[in-house]
Parts: C-alpha cells; sequence; structure tokens
C-alpha cells in the first residue's frame, strides 16, 4: 500500500480517512464519531467489524496486520499518538509530539510517527522511543514508507523538498542505509513490498513509476503512467507477492503495473492494452517495438521514455475528486483490485489475467460523508471524560505499570499473519485467500 501520508489538503481532503491495513485483510477509516474496521466477505461484499463510536474525529488510524493493535490520532488532539486494543475498547497508551502528526505507520518491529521535519520510531512491544531522525526536509504532507517485514524493516521518506530524493533509514539497527535519486521533482508517493526489498517511488510530475532494489539501489522497473498531463499520485501499492503494483491518482482511472521482465518481440505480444486516460495505446505501444528495432538510432533520452513499460491493466472510477487508496488481493480465491475513497466508497474490481480494463464487480458506500459537527452536548453524551480513554472504557493509560502496559501491548499482537505466498493472475487458485473475521461490536456501556 501507499506510503504516503496527508494530501495536499489534509488527511481527509474533505472526505473520510481511508487506508488499508498492512496485508490488506482489513480496511480502517476514520470518521467524525471515531474509527471503524471493515473486512471483504467472500462474496464480494464488505462488513463492518469494529466501530470505536467514540464521539471524537479521527483524521489518522492504522491497524497492525489482522491483530488488536490500532493506532489514532484525532482531530482535537492532533499531536497526540493513541494506541488502542480494539477488542478490548481500552487505550493501551499515548505520546505527545511537538507538532502535528502527519502520518504513522506500523509493523511487528516497529512504530514510526511523521511529523513535518522529523520522525520518531518506537519500538512496538513497549512503545518506547528509540530513535528520532531530526531536522528532516520540510515535508508538509508526511510522506514516509515502513516495510512490512520485519526482517528489512527500512524507514524510506525524502531526502529533498526540491528534487526526488529518498533517504533509506534502518529502523532496527537505527542507523542511514542508503540514498535513492529516485526522480528530478519532489516525491509524491512511496511503497514497500512486503518483502521490504523493493521499493516504488512517484514524483509531484506523475508520469513516471519507478520501483528500485534495497538496498542496492538498483532501478529494477519504469512505468509510464501517462504522456498527456501532469497528475497527483495518491497511492503506490503492491501485491502480496511483489509482482503487480497499482497506482491511483486523482484522475479516474487506476493502473496496474506487471513486475515482470517484458515479453518478447513478437505474436505473444499484442496482449490487450488497457484504457488509458493519458495515451492511446495504439501509437504508444507502436512508438515502443519501434525503440527495440531502432534504439542506436535515438537519443538516449527518447530511447528511454519510449521503452518505459505501460499499465498491464486499468480500472475506471465512476468518480474523482476524493483521495483514492488501493490494494491488490484476492477474494475467494480469485484476484481483485480495491479502491477505497475519502467518500466513503469501496470499489471491487475484477482482475483478468490477460489484463485490459477491470470489470467493476461491486461498489460498497461503508460510510456517509461527515455532516455538520455534532453539538456540543451530543459528544459529551458519547464521552465520559476528556480523554480518549473515558471516551472508550478500561483504566486510564496514565495509571497503567510497565508490566500492564507491556502485558496489553502482548495481547493486541496476538494475530499473527500467515506468511504471504506467491501467485499469479494467471493460477488464481494461488492466491492467499482472505479469512473474514467476525464482527467484533463495540460494549454498548463504554459509550
Amino acid at each position: 500500500m501507499s506510503g504516503g501520508g496527508q494530501s495536499s489538503d489534509g488527511s481527509n481532503a474533505g472526505g473520510i480517512f481511508v487506508q488499508f491495513n498492512q496485508d490488506c485483510t482489513s480496511l480502517v477509516a476514520g470518521s467524525s464519531s471515531g474509527y471503524h474496521l471493515f473486512t471483504l466477505t467472500a462474496d464480494d461484499g464488505i462488513e463492518e467489524i469494529y466501530a470505536s463510536r467514540s464521539g471524537h474525529e479521527t483524521c489518522l488510524v492504522d491497524r497492525l496486520f489482522s491483530s488488536s493493535l490500532v493506532a489514532v490520532v484525532t482531530v482535537s488532539a492532533p499531536r497526540k499518538l493513541i494506541v488502542c486494543h480494539y477488542k478490548k475498547g481500552t487505550e493501551i497508551c499515548n505520546y505527545s509530539y511537538s507538532n502535528t502528526i502527519l502520518a504513522v505507520k506500523l509493523n511487528r518491529s516497529r512504530l514510526i510517527v511523521c511529523l513535518e521535519e522529523s520522525l520518531h520510531i518506537h519500538n512496538i512491544r513497549d512503545m518506547k522511543i528509540l530513535h528520532t531522525i531530526r531536522d528532516t526536509p520540510p515535508n508538509p504532507r508526511g510522506l514516509c514508507a515502513l516495510s512490512p517485514c520485519v526482517d528489512h524493516c527500512y524507514v524510506a521518506y525524502p531526502g529533498s523538498s526540491a528534487v526526488g530524493e529518498v533517504q533509506i533509514f534502518d529502523a532496527v539497527h537505527l542507523n542511514a542505509k542508503c540514498v535513492i535519486s529516485a526522480h528530478d521533482s519532489p516525491l509524491a508517493a512511496l511503497a514497500w513490498s512486503m518483502c521490504g526489498r523493493r521499493l516504488a517511488t512517484a514524483s509531484e510530475r506523475g508520469t513516471v513509476i519507478r520501483v528500485f532494489a534495497v538496498p542496492e539501489r538498483t532501478r529494477l522497473y519504469e512505468f509510464r503512467r501517462g504522456v498527456k498531463r501532469c497528475v497527483s499520485i495518491a497511492c503506490l501499492a503492491f501485491s502480496a507477492c511483489g509482482s503487480y503494483l497499482a497506482a491511483t491518482s486523482n484522475t479516474e482511472t487506476v493502473h496496474v503495473f506487471r513486475l515482470t521482465e517484458p515479453a518478447p518481440a513478437g505474436p505473444a505480444a499484442d496482449e490487450p492494452a488497457p484504457a488509458d486516460d493519458e495515451a492511446a495505446g495504439g501509437w504508444m505501444g507502436w512508438l515502443s517495438s519501434a525503440v527495440s528495432a531502432g534504439a542506436g538510432y535515438l537519443p538516449a533520452q527518447v530511447a528511454d521514455v519510449l521503452a518505459q513499460g505501460r499499465a498491464f491493466a486499468a480500472a475506471r472510477l465512476p468518480h474523482t475528486g476524493y483521495r483514492a487508496v488501493a490494494a491488490i488481493t484476492s477474494v475467494a480465491r480469485a484476484p481483485r483490485l480495491l479502491v477505497a475513497t475519502a467518500q466513503g466508497v469501496l470499489y471491487v474490481y475484477a482482475l483478468d489475467a490477460e489484463g485490459g480494463d477491470c470489470t467493476l464487480l461491486r461498489q460498497h458506500q461503508f460510510l456517509e460523508r461527515p455532516a455538520a459537527a455534532p453539538a456540543p452536548q451530543e459528544v459529551a453524551a458519547l464521552s465520559t471524560s476528556n480523554s480518549y480513554a473515558g471516551a472508550l472504557r478500561g483504566r486510564d493509560p496514565a495509571r497503567m505499570t510497565e508490566s500492564e502496559r507491556a502485558a496489553e501491548l502482548g495481547a493486541a499482537l496476538e494475530a499473527a499473519p500467515a506468511p504471504a505466498r506467491a501467485f499469479d493472475l494467471r493460477d488464481p487458485k494461488h492466491f492467499p485467500p482472505m479469512r473474514p473475521e467476525r464482527p467484533e461490536r463495540a460494549d454498548p456501556a463504554a459509550h
């Protein structure tokens, strides 16, 4: 999934904050009343498994894989990170920072808090701060990405506000790993593969997407999203096997790229080209095929542009104007492209083995857009105190001992995900199936 933080218009950009968890088994959303967790059902449906309904508008929320651990930031306290055990409805701990929290990233070893000019690295087992990266280049959108893999526990963040330089930091050994010169323009999106060895990048121009090997810094793939206009890339997301990469933007088209070796020229190369709102597949395809025949006669810069890969598949969203995040996963062992928007809508597309246009299968309005702010007396009725802990239930985390807090964190980390298995769209039976969760209803007494 995308490593991006807030959009340029704010975390919710006038809508609902949405994000998939690290292995795309759960959709999390922040609303005016709290945070919500959803899972997909075997019939391409969606089911709410938990709603906090704390009465505190949530601007950032992330769930650690399929565990009970959830990190929350509210609009009323944008400098405070709250760590919750959602199944118990309790707050485990909270930390305050010197500035607004722009992004929160989790894996099973580390929790990263991104501010505009610093990054804070926590040990997720006891939430102690291990290291702070200070004086980072101005990063008003909170752009950063944390590898889901603890064996390659890397953090990627902008190394410059003028060009697309990526800093890679080892969050386990707490040292700088390498610097990647990814783009000429400032960065707009970052995403790690599940193995933590591949990093996808996009710049503010939005026309080229690149994939690098880390820590070797080798450019593995380069894809051209379009040629007509510059767009704003909102999200990059790898499939679990790392063989496919999805990209959303502020246009109606979601692109899917295949990260495999190019097919040899000839009859096998004329697979259907996806619909693209920026490039006509016909003439771009003809020019690309001409590169191999006359590469020696073309300027190197022109040859590089024409040799860039095109989208393997594409989906068109019925509505635009809202931030969209994507995931490539499986439902009942069938490959799916999922797109969730800040409008509170989830689109489920079939992802065909031959690529081309993705068919829209289902559309779900999982949350309504925020209405007018609730009256003060309505918020007071939902909350028993001014703290988030009071709005949930259980003891005040400030009164918990270190051993009690560690026990709560350990309990929240209980559900370890099964290792992702490799799959290929041409053999859907190898997709790792999603296991729907049973809904966890909030205790009415907690509210």
